[in-house]
């Protein structure tokens, strides 16, 4: 039993990425849980509009941050600010003041609603485009990126460790193939499911549990199948540092537990401190609960969501270009090995 400890403790000790893992993981678990996995609001954007939104703004206290002023602004531009996602909270000033908060920020909204008493007195209070704070209606767009995330990530990512593994990448080396119609033809399969998956989550979503899809289905599909291919291209980054399945699942799930946590998709963005929320802005995740949000909820133009469109596509040209460098550096050896094995120059 010694000798086999023994070998055990050897056999980790040269595994030194499952070392790291073992010491990094519960560090980055405590860090996000910590400082990200709260729910209460320290920032709402609000914006103040109609003849009193000078006086009002002087009356507002924290959370509640003004980021418009516009006197000449009425329930229409409210409606505009919040749809675009410009603010979370609009106060109409007028005979009856009336406060208008965006109910897909669910967190944030029942933050607001606690403190409306902080607020112009005598005033009403509506709430847009999830008037019923339902959970699954902010859910459910989340949990389509939760998916897809996982199919492209963790399915994805054991390919080339696969051939690696069966020594078939030894074959697509000598093939007169180039890295990127390697990698494009491997991703193929897994983008078409990811499709179906999309298609099916959605109707899914919208049938049982009554999810109201009030947008573009143009933007729909492109904010889908954009995050699909950085899902995918993070699943063929993966494989090709990874020598085993196993390593491959784990780099897969280091991936996900952030993406999980500091989308937005649980916990609120606005509860997380600085320190913490700029990792968001790193992750494919935060934009696509945007988009998706958005799209299902508040019918979103597409010019209020250029932003997040804009952050996809250069990850995926980003993650894709990373994949392709790393398997061509994969491949080199072994096409040099199979020239000169042929009497060709290397």
């Amino acid at each position: 039993m010694k000798a086999m400890i023994l070998k055990e403790f050897r056999q980790l000790r040269r595994d030194k990425r499952t070392v790291a893992m073992l010491i990094a993981i519960p560090i980055v678990l405590l860090t996000v849980f910590g400082y990200a996995a709260r729910f209460d609001i320290t920032d709402i954007p609000t914006a103040v509009l109609g003849p009193g939104a000078s006086v009002a703004e002087g009356m507002l206290q924290e959370p509640f941050r003004v980021t418009t002023v516009d006197p000449a602004g009425d329930a229409g531009t409210a409606h505009d600010l919040l749809r675009d996602g410009d603010a979370i909270v609009a106060i109409v000033t007028g005979p009856t003041t009336i406060v208008y908060v965006d109910g897909t920020e669910l967190f944030t909204a029942q933050s607001a609603l606690r403190r409306a008493g902080s607020l112009p007195p005598g005033v009403q209070v509506e709430i847009l485009f999830n008037p019923e704070l339902s959970t699954a209606n902010i859910m459910i767009p989340g949990l389509i990126g939760f998916v897809l995330l996982a199919i492209g990530t963790i399915i994805t990512s054991l390919g080339v460790v696969r051939e690696r593994a069966e020594g078939t990448i030894e074959q697509l080396a000598v093939m007169p193939l180039r890295p990127r119609d390697v990698i494009v033809g491997k991703i193929a399969p897994y983008f078409m499911f990811g499709v179906l998956d999309l298609v099916l989550i959605t109707v899914l979503g919208l049938v049982l549990f009554d999810v109201p899809f009030r947008g573009s289905i143009l933007l729909f599909a492109m904010g889908g199948l954009l995050f699909l291919f950085v899902a995918l291209g993070f699943g063929v980054l993966i494989s090709t540092v990874s020598q085993s399945q196993g390593e491959a699942i784990q780099l897969a799930i280091m991936v996900m537990i952030p993406q999980i946590l500091l989308s937005g998709m649980i916990f609120p963005l606005q509860s997380m401190p600085m320190g913490v929320r700029w990792i968001a802005y790193l992750l494919p995740l935060t934009y696509f609960v945007m988009i998706m949000r958005g799209v299902f909820l508040k019918a979103t133009p597409f010019h209020a969501l250029s932003m997040p469109y804009m952050a996809l596509l250069i990850m995926a040209v980003v993650v894709f270009g990373l994949a392709v460098l790393r398997f061509r550096r994969d491949l080199a050896p072994t096409r040099r090995a199979s020239r000169r094995s042929q009497g060709a120059p290397a």
